[in-house]
Parts: structure tokens; sequence; C-alpha cells
């Protein structure tokens, strides 16, 4: 199984040691959050340069934070670093109203537009072809950036609805998801993104699905500890949206727990509603710092054993 882990840490010596526990442990991937490290990108170059073979991602960089130019010459830097052609993929997405708005200070009017607009200039220019674009959101002339002769940088968007869905089905490699569990996948992401990819005549699109895991007997309390730690997610109309796809109430309700039995059946649902990959975030659970490492552990055991299934 393609399973993955969050990136994490802003000590250098951290993410260098957990991107290679990671890759020592078999693990398919680790995608880094856009505040780790206070740019993603610098922490997947130095862990691309202590790493051989796992996939360092970004889930998600913010589209409106950085000119679609400027991502693309940013993402062929790291790419450069990291080396090996393809192992590091570009995630991005148009964040939330919170975000764009009240810290950025820029207009969350049109994210589908910005998103499909910023989609259309940055996928080609990773391809390291110029770009001539005018549109209602952006108008950009720019040259190919200095992309290493063999280098590609696969680009996913954060796509949860049916227009985000269809821009990543004809333009990118696929999608990276958060709190969409396997109903979601298999009635809404996947039907709608794989139309989009064959009528553009695109491959089979990538489908990385990230939940919440926590192996733990007790459900109820394995449940009760995700909706103290990501109930957050549940107050934002996009995360609102996709949860309610799945039928879920809530984050507590997607995120994947219960005994080794019970969240191997939920990982492979799945992969079995369409998701190529897994990014699983593990979550402590108990009542006291011992019983919470022990819980991280016994997540981390269980994960690891499935990517080698």
């Amino acid at each position: 199984m393609r399973i993955g882990l969050p990136g994490t840490g802003s000590a250098v010596d951290r993410i260098v040691e957990q991107a290679q526990q990671a890759e020592a442990d078999g693990f398919t991937s680790l995608w880094f959050a856009s505040a780790v490290a206070g740019d993603p990108l610098a922490a997947i170059a130095v862990a691309g340069r202590a790493t051989s073979t796992i996939e360092l991602g970004t889930a998600v960089l913010v589209t409106y934070a950085s000119h679609p130019a400027l991502l693309a010459a940013r993402a062929a830097a790291t790419a450069a670093a990291v080396g090996t052609p393809g192992r590091f993929t570009l995630g991005i997405g148009p964040s939330h109203q919170p975000v764009v708005e009240g810290m950025l200070g820029l207009s969350y009017a049109t994210p589908g537009r910005h998103t499909e607009e910023y989609v259309q200039v940055l996928a080609p220019l990773l391809r390291g072809e110029s770009v001539s674009f005018a549109g209602e959101e952006l108008r950009v002339n720019s040259g190919a950036p200095a992309v290493p002769e063999g280098t590609t940088v696969p680009l996913l968007v954060s796509a949860l609805a049916p227009r985000l869905l269809r821009v990543a089905g004809e333009h990118t490699d696929g999608t990276v998801l958060w709190m969409a569990n396997a109903t979601a996948v298999e009635e809404h992401v996947a039907p709608r993104l794989r139309a989009a990819a064959q009528a553009a005549g695109r491959p089979e699109p990538r489908i990385v699905a990230g939940l919440p895991v926590a192996v733990h007997d007790d459900v109820a309390e394995a449940r009760a500890m995700a909706q103290q730690l990501f109930a957050h997610y549940g107050t934002l109309p996009n995360y609102q949206r996709i949860l309610e796809r799945g039928g879920a109430a809530g984050p507590a309700e997607a995120a994947i727990v219960g005994d080794e039995a019970a969240v191997t059946a939920q990982i492979e649902g799945l992969f079995a509603a369409g998701a190529t990959d897994v990014w699983a975030a593990p979550f402590p659970v108990g009542a006291d710092r011992a019983d919470r490492a022990s819980s991280r552990v016994r997540t981390r055991e269980l994960l690891r054993e499935l990517t080698r299934a």
C-alpha cells in the first residue's frame, strides 16, 4: 500500500531525522503543510538531500501567498535540490477565507476562478514551458523557469468541490485531500476527477487521501480525542462540504480509529474507493503522556506493516 505521513518539525536536524526514519520504515511519502519550517519547500529541499527514495510533497502550499511564476521557480529549485525526478510533488490549494482575508488581507471572493487560472499558469511552467496568459484574475507573461534537464514536478490540487476536481483532472496529476473519507472519495472525488482527466486525454489521476488515524481499542475515546484535536476543520466551509459528502457530521466521524483490524479495514476501504495513496496523520489517544506515546507507537507500527502489505 502507498501510505505516507505528515512532514513536521522546525529544526533542520529533526526534519532530516524524520525523513530518514520514514524512508527506512518503508513509508512512501511525507506531506508537508504550508507552515512547516516557515516554508515547506526549504524543509523538503533539506530532507531531499538526506534521503533517496521517499516522495516529499506539500499538502498544501497556499496559492494566494505566492505568484504562480514565483512558485514555479521555487518548485524548480526544490526539485533540483531533491534530485531524483518526480520525488518532489507540489500540492497547492486556495486555503480558506480566514487565512486569505484575515491573515493575508486579500479577497477570497472567487477562489474557484482564482485557482483555475493559477493552475493554467503554473502547470505549463512546471513542464518547462513559457506562458502568456490573460484571465480575469491573472495576467502573466513569463519565460520557463530553469528546470534542470530530466527534472519533473508533479502537480496536485487540493480539490474538494466539483469545479476544482474538474480543474485537477484537466490540468494536473491529481488531487491531495484532507477530511475526505472513503464514501466521499468513491461517490464524489474519484468519478469527477477521473471523468475530467479522461475527457482531457490525461493519464489516470492520483488521489492522495489524508485523514487522522489512531489505533486504539476504545473507539469512543479515540473519536472524542479526534473531536478535540481536529474540530477546527469542521468550522471551515470547504471541509464542511466534503465531510457532508462523506456522510460525516464532523472531523471526529471522518477519522480512522479502532483496533488494528478495524483501522486496516478502513484504510483498505479508502484504496477500494479510489485512493491511490493515503497520507495518514497519527494522533495520540490516552489519559496521560505515557498512554498517548504508546498510542502513537501502536499506530505507526500498524501503518508501517501496511506499507509492506
